[in-house]
């Protein structure tokens, strides 16, 4: 327990500060101030800054604060402390990113402490400018939990742990949508500034900075060292290939951990969970997980008649029809331009096609005075000049929208042109209705 009272706190914090400010390193004063430091709890840090703020002391300076706070929280999780975690490992970069958050979340808490104390409307919107900043940067976390939803949670589903990632992406989500909503409000805050408004905007911040902090907290202490303990280097494999797609909000920088083993997806795991794996999670992570008990995911998603897509896997059956079911007709020509295959809607029908036109040379699908239009569209996205042509044209009443679409493999090899076809005709004629539908997920 802590022996020292808040006054107390506050006053060695501000000696902190002015040693960062004369240069002095975070990991030297965490040296120096090692026996004071274990007194403070990361989680009072914020409180203390908030403190500082009202006493006068400037944001730029305050600010440096936050590589301290993050020292002092990784400090105050080294009881659970991952082990033997190799830089560039999936794990290292989504605590890393962590850290980026936590700092983003602290300088949003100053930005508002700051906003209390304004003095005329100049000051005020100088200060909100930045905390919009900050705010904006802040929002760039739904990237981290993209990861953890659509990598990570789908492997602990496969062993039967539902309740967990149910749980943390509703307080994800939950956050997400918090400041999106806070975006819009600070957006329109700027015309009419008042008390009332400012003291909502603080309130705000600081509840949005608290749970991202809750949630920094969640994954470190809990979620991180209970997916360590479970899964895989195959697991890990797939996890990084995926993430390395979707992007990091760090620079990634060289990569130690060099995996020797293949990507192992969670459909392909044996959903089973060892004692003694269960021995090693976080007795948090523990009750929650087994609080209804444990049932693993055994479904076989693959069959004997599937076709591996890469993206999935299908039987013929289902392949043909899915593009029935498409509110939209495609056509396809191999590379030498020759009609392979073509779907129709069950929505309705754009143009008039048959099986006679398989094999037939593409422009010759089309009237004779359309045929040059065809074959310099066909050229263009086969050269590469451009990746697609839009067209719109009408049939009847309705209003038909064209796509030409060069088809290329992995490697960027041209493997033939996709043409597709919508009726766009009663978003056309509503636009204003279909505006009233549109909800922002």
């Amino acid at each position: 327990m802590s022996n020292l009272d808040m006054n107390k706190k506050i006053e060695i914090v501000k000696e902190l500060l002015k040693n960062i400010h004369r240069g002095e390193s975070v990991e030297e004063i965490k040296r120096r101030f090692s026996d004071i430091l274990s007194q403070i709890s990361p989680f009072e840090i914020p409180i203390i800054e908030q403190w500082l703020v009202k006493e006068g002391i400037s944001i730029d300076d305050i600010l440096k604060l936050c590589d301290l706070h993050v020292e002092l929280f990784r400090e105050f999780l080294k009881s659970r402390e991952l082990r033997d975690v190799v830089k560039g490992h999936p794990i290292d970069l989504l605590m890393r990113e962590n850290e980026w958050i936590l700092k983003q979340a602290d300088a949003l808490a100053l930005y508002a402490s700051a906003l209390t104390r304004s003095r005329g409307f100049e000051e005020a919107k100088n200060i909100l400018d930045a905390l919009n900043v900050v705010l904006q940067n802040l929002r760039r976390l739904r990237l981290h939990y993209r990861k953890i939803q659509m990598l990570i949670f789908p492997y602990l589903e496969r062993r039967g742990i539902v309740a967990v990632p149910r749980v943390m992406w509703g307080r994800e989500d939950q956050v997400i949508v918090k400041m999106r909503q806070f975006s819009e409000f600070v957006s329109k805050a700027f015309n009419r500034l008042d008390q009332m408004v400012i003291n909502s905007i603080v309130d705000r911040a600081l509840e949005i900075a608290r749970e991202v902090s809750e949630l920094v907290f969640r994954e470190n202490k809990i979620l991180f060292p209970a997916v360590w303990a479970l899964f895989s280097e195959g697991e890990w494999v797939a996890i990084d290939e995926i993430a390395n797609d979707i992007g990091w909000l760090v620079d990634v920088g060289e990569k130690l951990w060099i995996p020797k083993t293949s990507p192992v997806m969670p459909y392909e795991v044996e959903a089973t969970i060892t004692h003694d794996q269960i021995d090693k999670l976080p007795p948090e992570f523990k009750s929650m997980a087994l609080t209804h008990g444990i049932q693993p995911d055994t479904y076989k998603i693959k069959r004997d008649e599937d076709i591996d897509l890469e993206t999935g896997f299908l039987n013929v059956k289902e392949i043909s029809s899915l593009f029935g079911s498409l509110p939209l007709e495609i056509t396809y020509a191999n590379i030498d331009d020759r009609v392979k295959f073509f779907s129709e809607s069950m929505f309705g029908r754009g143009f008039t096609r048959t099986k006679t036109i398989i094999g037939r040379r593409l422009e010759y699908c089309h009237p004779p005075r359309l045929e040059a239009l065809v074959r310099k569209t066909v050229d263009e996205v086969k050269s590469g000049e451009a990746k697609y042509r839009e067209f719109w044209t009408r049939v009847g009443d309705r209003v038909i929208r064209v796509l030409i679409v060069g088809v290329k493999d992995d490697s960027g090899g041209y493997l033939g042109t996709v043409e597709i076809v919508e009726d766009l005709t009663d978003v056309i004629n509503n636009v204003d209705e279909i505006k009233k539908k549109i909800l922002v997920l």
